[in-house]
């Protein structure tokens, strides 16, 4: 045989085994057999709303009209007010010149499909040439993400971890199994102590493999497909590449950057806890969905970094972290001027300074400080499914679109300030307190006096079926402005240079005031105490159902953010208000400590919980004891 001829049979057979081999391995890797459904499937539908993008208001003769994608429509109102409503429910406009160069106004979304509620976004449009002033409307989208995780039991069923970013709607239905009978699945599933039921139903088809499910009260059918290894159901890819810190950059938001060595944070101990959040395990309903992650130190933005597909462009739900931006508002209102102090007489201001008569003794008595407390005496507490002002009655009720109205109405539990009860609509009538005072919606409140100064622009507030911001949660922010929240109390209620709170308010917010929850409570401010080092330091922080927080500690001059989006699991609520104490802090040096010295993550259990116990605190001098 001559050499060449060697030379191909060797080639030839070499060939052969490699892809024998190849194949072997491919038989022998963990892969779901022809027809299964094991493995990662995704389904992503999108709601709306699409109007959005520039607004241009031109002046035409004597008279104004609108322009926003395409349509062109007539303003009816006279100036100052700029106001419009597109056809067909689209969306509207209620804005007011102020002076002759800007119009400052909020764009109302229409409801969805998913999302029964209108919201409102503000909109700041700025002079554009003569008699043209133009903005951009960019409300929040309306998504909705279903991931289901498919595996084997021992006994040949299919267990399912379904998992929504948006919602948490997984561990609200209590998915746990998927049933295929030919080419019919069937979802099932239930809450904790409950026996197992349909939750959705559907088909699938081979080509392309897809896995219809409809969900009546989602939104109808959705089209699950299979995910890949670096799908957002993972913090950053089912196998994340090795965490390595980088800055966060600089950007036009009114955030100074830093690093976290310049900040006295060791690097090494924020890698390793950003590294133990990529590598947790994503195949359980408890399995912490950390979204963002975000640290400012000495007045520096000094780590930034979000997973599982979120980013700092992207609106997220704050939930009930949004009562401590209503107390801001309300601080903000009062630093201002609006006809409103801690002292003001709730059914008087929103009776249009006047009491209504035959008010009883107790309602007479209740102020704006009761509500920032929540101590306004209602039957009101949102952890008693009996009580009609609780959080989900009056949303639920269709009696009364106003909420403000439904919870001026609301029976009395016990007399104000004797005590404090978690109760939602506390925060939500503080808020219409704005409102009366300054005679102005409280978004546009908000954007004159918080928004505009601390460069917060995209927000996204839900409304009552009367059109009322609400008070008690899911103000939409994005994770940057979350965090200056915490920035502005820390540095006194200033921003830039920019008072927007008083001292006084600021220290009232961040006292120990009453008892809730096992925590001390200020104005809409939740106070705890962590270990640090040999001691303990003061934090007072928002915090937000699914793990919203922004934690200040003032003795470290330190501010930290988390967003996340385990809604429903309480497991990971709790989990995700112990991520200060445990990890950051430890992280944290003072002066004289050494910058090498190893990061150990300390034990810490939050007392953050459901209780009984709300009663007032005694004040002595500046601080408070039970």
């Amino acid at each position: 045989m001559n050499t060449w001829l060697r030379r191909a049979v060797i080639l030839t057979v070499l060939t052969t085994a490699v892809a024998v081999l190849a194949a072997v391995a491919e038989d022998a890797a963990p892969h779901p057999a022809p027809n299964s459904l094991e493995g990662l499937w995704v389904a992503k539908r999108r709601f709306g709303p699409d109007v959005r993008g520039p607004l241009l208001v031109r002046r035409v003769g004597g008279s104004y009209v609108a322009e926003i994608v395409g349509r062109v429509v007539p303003i009816r109102s006279p100036a100052p007010e700029v106001s419009f409503d597109l056809p067909d429910d689209q969306g509207a406009f209620r804005g007011r010149f102020v002076g002759t160069d800007r119009i400052r106004g909020h764009w109302i979304r229409p409801a969805t499909r998913l999302n029964w509620s209108r919201s409102a976004s503000p909109v700041l449009l700025e002079a554009d040439g003569a008699d043209r002033w133009r903005g951009v409307v960019s409300p929040a989208e309306d998504e909705f993400t279903l991931f289901l995780l498919v595996q084997a039991r021992p006994d040949g069923s299919l267990g399912v971890v379904m998992r929504n970013p948006d919602r948490d709607l997984g561990s609200q239905l209590g998915a746990k199994s998927l049933v295929r009978d030919g080419d019919a699945v069937v979802l099932m599933g239930g809450r904790s102590g409950q026996p197992e039921r349909e939750l959705a139903r559907g088909t699938l088809q081979t080509e392309p493999e897809t896995m219809t499910l409809y969900f009546s009260n989602r939104g109808g059918s959705y089209d699950f497909v299979r995910a890949s290894d670096e799908s957002d159901f993972y913090p950053r890819g089912k196998q994340p590449a090795r965490y390595s810190y980088l800055p966060p950059p600089q950007v036009d938001d009114g955030w100074r950057t830093g690093t976290l060595q310049d900040a006295g944070i060791s690097r090494a101990g924020m890698e390793a806890f950003v590294q133990q959040l990529l590598d947790t395990p994503m195949d359980s309903l408890d399995a912490p969905q950390i979204h963002a992650l975000l640290v400012a130190r000495h007045g520096k933005l000094v780590l930034e970094e979000y997973f599982h597909g979120y980013h700092r462009d992207k609106l997220h739900d704050t939930r009930s972290a949004a009562k401590s931006l209503t107390s801001i508002v309300v601080g903000a209102a009062m630093q201002a001027g609006a006809p409103l102090s801690l002292q003001s007489r709730v059914y008087e201001v929103m009776n249009g300074g006047r009491m209504p008569e035959g008010l009883e003794p107790r309602k007479l008595a209740m102020t704006l400080e009761h509500l920032l407390t929540m101590s306004p005496g209602w039957f009101c507490d949102d952890t008693n499914d009996a009580a009609p002002g609780n959080e989900e009655n009056i949303a639920n009720q269709e009696e009364e679109p106003d909420f403000y109205r439904y919870t001026l109405a609301v029976p009395m539990a016990f007399s104000p300030g004797e005590r404090s009860v978690y109760c939602s609509a506390s925060a939500n009538l503080a808020l219409g307190m704005v409102a009366k005072s300054t005679g102005e919606s409280v978004v546009d409140t908000f954007s004159r006096l918080v928004g505009e100064p601390m460069r917060i622009g995209r927000t996204s507030w839900g409304l009552d079926p009367a059109g009322n911001p609400y008070g008690g949660g899911s103000v939409n922010l994005l994770p940057r402005d979350f965090l200056k929240l915490g920035q502005l109390m820390l540095d006194d209620g200033v921003w830039d240079g920019h008072r927007i709170l008083s001292s006084d308010f600021v220290a009232g917010a961040s006292a120990k005031q009453y008892h809730l929850r096992h925590v001390f409570y200020g104005y809409f401010w939740w106070n705890e105490d962590y270990p640090y080092k040999d001691r303990m330091v003061h934090q007072f922080s928002a915090r937000g159902a699914g793990g919203q927080t922004v934690v200040v500690v003032p003795e470290l001059d330190l501010v930290v953010a988390t967003m996340s989006g385990n809604y429903i699991s309480r497991t990971q609520i709790t989990y995700t208000g112990t991520l200060v104490p445990r990890f950051v802090l430890p992280a944290v040096r003072e002066p004289g400590d050494d910058p090498n010295a190893p990061v150990v993550e300390r034990e810490f259990k939050s007392r953050y919980g459901p209780s009984e116990d709300g009663s007032r605190v005694v004040k002595d001098g500046g601080g408070a004891r039970r």
